[in-house]
């Protein structure tokens, strides 16, 4: 008790703790959740006349800052319940971890790289778009489509073991947990649909990921602050728990 409230003073004055740093990790996932659920249904078409336009010249600049957001907001969602999720949350983070890096690298190339090749190297980008749209042009793009495989696989193994570690966990809301497990494990059924309607799969796990990042960013800073500082004791482990 005499700990939490010792930590509560000194995050009061703000000073910069593991509790405070988690609770701001949180409020990067709610900005990336955001913005991922609102890209989905105004984002170009991924194709070669989409790369002049402006809406691909304000749209990806921005899925880049959130595809960083994304990395920042599940490290602290699961820093919060490291513990408690065990080697299933572990398996479930690195595997989020591991998507988003990929997928990170695939955004920065849409948005500094792919705009310099419209003129000098069509081929190539129609052959970048056939990877994304599921339909590869006839060109050697070496590694990336088995690249941009594992960012698929990752996502759906990753969001799907994620979100079961966070719902057994219960330190986090569990319908935010079920929802982000849930639709990850459909993710493969989008591609029963056309490619311009596949994007809306992916709005609910960005709504389930921003629900977690709030409810981690609004919780107590000495519940976080018992978490971040536990030193073994059984009494303070309770009052966690509690």
């Amino acid at each position: 008790m005499n700990t939490n409230k010792q930590t509560a003073i000194k995050e009061s004055k703000g000073s910069i703790t593991p509790s405070t740093l988690i609770r701001w990790a949180g409020l990067a996932a709610v900005a990336a959740g955001i913005i991922y659920t609102v890209i989905q249904p105004i984002h170009p078409p991924d194709v070669r006349a989409s790369v002049t336009t402006s809406a691909w010249a304000i749209i990806t600049p921005v899925k880049t800052v959130m595809a960083m957001f994304f990395l920042l907001g599940i490290t602290g969602i699961y820093a919060r319940q490291v513990r408690e999720t065990g080697w299933l949350g572990l398996v479930g983070f690195l595997l989020l971890i591991v998507s988003w890096m990929l997928n990170l690298s695939y955004i920065f190339a849409e948005t500094f790289i792919i705009p310099l090749l419209t003129t000098t190297s069509p081929t190539l980008i129609d052959g970048f778009f056939g990877i994304v749209n599921g339909h590869p042009v006839d060109v050697n793009l070496g590694a990336l489509p088995g690249v941009f495989g594992i960012v698929g696989i990752t996502y759906m193994l990753g969001g799907l073991l994620f979100g079961i570690a966070t719902f057994r966990a219960g330190i986090l809301p569990r319908w935010a947990a079920g929802l982000l497990a849930v639709t990850s494990a459909l993710t493969p059924l989008a591609a029963l649909v056309p490619h311009e309607y596949q994007r809306l799969a992916g709005m609910p796990v960005g709504i389930a990921l921003a629900w977690l990042g709030y409810a981690l960013w609004s919780q107590r800073q000495a519940n976080i602050a018992a978490t971040s500082t536990d030193v073994g004791s059984p009494q303070l482990r309770q009052n966690v728990a509690k």
